[in-house]
């Protein structure tokens, strides 16, 4: 399932999946998977929560893509 909150993250900050990858210190392939709903590694998953400001837990909670879509409203 679709990671929304990245894509919609990722775009507000003016950012492609080579900038956000960059960031981060990913292969852009990589991120492009958890865009699209790979769960990252916890390193991957704080650096990623700290770039776009979202708490990085939501990756590994139930539902974790629900979640964070509530928690972007």
């Amino acid at each position: 399932m679709k990671n929304k909150l990245l894509e919609e993250r990722r775009k507000l900050l003016g950012y492609s999946h080579q900038d956000v990858a960059n960031k981060v210190n990913i292969d852009r392939s990589y991120y492009t998977k958890i865009e699209n709903g790979f769960t990252p590694s916890v390193k991957v998953a704080k650096n990623l929560g700290q770039l776009m400001e979202f708490d990085w837990t939501i990756f590994f909670t139930k539902n974790s893509v629900k979640n964070a879509q509530k928690q972007a409203i």
